[in-house]
């Protein structure tokens, strides 16, 4: 039951007071964070875990085995044997990557077009090139019962429809829609095209993330939206589920999406609360002033400070790993921020290079950071 006149997506939904007051939550969090200075080494290890969560709650939610415990270890590189998951382990280490990648996108402000939706797929999956659509019918059905939940649209009418949610969001951008509202649409389009057979949710919590993170709702990725979503999945899948009938074709195309976007919004203004009682609870015990020569270093020269909270020395492909760079640009990174005197050569055989810090910035760590052992 293709639909051959599929154009730009109008989503149907109202404002309503619930939705009015999270947004007015997610504003004052907003302010509030972004006048709450923390060192570089503290802001990189409360975003690491984040991350971490991120990672973690996000693939479970599409039933992935490991406990946040043994993601952990997988993403610190550890070598452990997980007999029988090892399809989990990549699917952790893919999502990590995925989102190392989108945060980058983001933070460089790329515009939104269907190739990086394509790309962050190809992450997701642990593919090189970006992921074409699905040439085929897919659905989804109970695990328990086999019935069948939902039906997407037919595989021709996907590049119509993704076309018509980039072509939507870049409107709802121009006519200045808050964010959060164009990432909660986002999120509930993507995963009803279904445009894969397999990895729509990641990708659509990975959109949603980018849109955040780009456009200034992101808190410097301080905080976990997956792990909100996976404390009540029944929540989560209730609120997607906005038109009774299972087909596309029947309803959901043009059903209400007001109480998804009120669940959506609520969620975050939750996720946000959290993370400014946690920005609270650190500041209580971190001095406020951040010397000079700290506050000279970029995101990514910060993010790998704060490995320095937890060890005494550096490789690249650590780096790599961390920022979601290639092992050459992790060791051009590293050459030039020890030509800025931050780092220098513990180790200088090429092979097994490592880089630790200079006298002067393990002093300054010293002084203004006590950070432990991620939680």
């Amino acid at each position: 039951m293709g639909d051959d006149s599929v154009g730009l997506w109008q989503p149907r939904y109202a404002l309503t007071p619930a939705m009015a007051r999270s947004l007015m939550e997610i504003e004052a969090v907003r302010a509030v964070i972004e006048q709450s200075p923390l060192p570089p080494a503290v802001q990189s290890e409360i975003r690491n875990r984040a991350r971490l969560r991120s990672t973690h709650y996000s693939t479970r939610i599409e039933g992935n085995r490991l406990t946040l415990a043994e993601a952990e270890r997988v993403l610190a590189g550890r070598k452990v044997p997980f007999q029988g998951r090892e399809r989990d382990v990549e699917e952790v280490r893919s999502y990590w990557k995925a989102l190392l990648r989108v945060e980058e996108w983001a933070a460089r402000g790329a515009e939104l077009t269907e190739e990086p939706i394509q790309r962050i797929h190809s992450l997701v999956e642990g593919r090189a090139r970006p992921s074409p659509y699905r040439d085929g019918q897919n659905s989804i059905r109970d695990s328990a019962t086999g019935a069948l939940v939902y039906l997407p649209p037919e595989a021709r009418d996907v590049p119509a429809l993704m076309a018509g949610l980039v072509a939507w969001i870049r409107q709802a951008e121009d006519e200045r829609l808050p964010p959060p509202l164009i990432a909660g649409l986002a999120h509930y389009q993507f995963v009803t095209i279904h445009p894969y057979y397999d990895g729509n949710g990641r990708t659509a919590r990975l959109l949603a993330t980018f849109l955040l993170q780009r456009d200034g709702y992101g808190l410097n990725g301080l905080f976990s939206l997956e792990e909100e979503h996976a404390r009540d999945l029944t929540a989560y899948y209730r609120s997607l589920t906005v038109h009774p009938h299972h087909n596309y074709y029947e309803g959901r195309d043009t059903a209400d999406l007001t109480p998804w976007l009120e669940y959506f919004l609520a969620v975050l203004a939750t996720a946000f609360i959290a993370t400014r009682e946690e920005i609270v609870r650190v500041t209580r015990t971190t001095p406020q002033t951040e010397p000079e020569a700290l506050r000279r270093l970029d995101a990514r020269a910060r993010a790998v400070l704060a490995l320095f909270a937890r060890q005494d020395r550096i490789t690249a492909p650590e780096v790599a790993r961390l920022l979601g760079l290639s092992d050459r640009t992790a060791r051009l990174l590293l050459q030039r921020w020890t030509e800025d005197g931050w780092l220098t050569v513990a180790n200088p055989s090429r092979r097994g290079r490592v880089y630790e810090l200079s006298a002067s910035y393990r002093q300054l760590i010293g002084n203004s950071t006590a950070t432990g052992e991620p939680q």
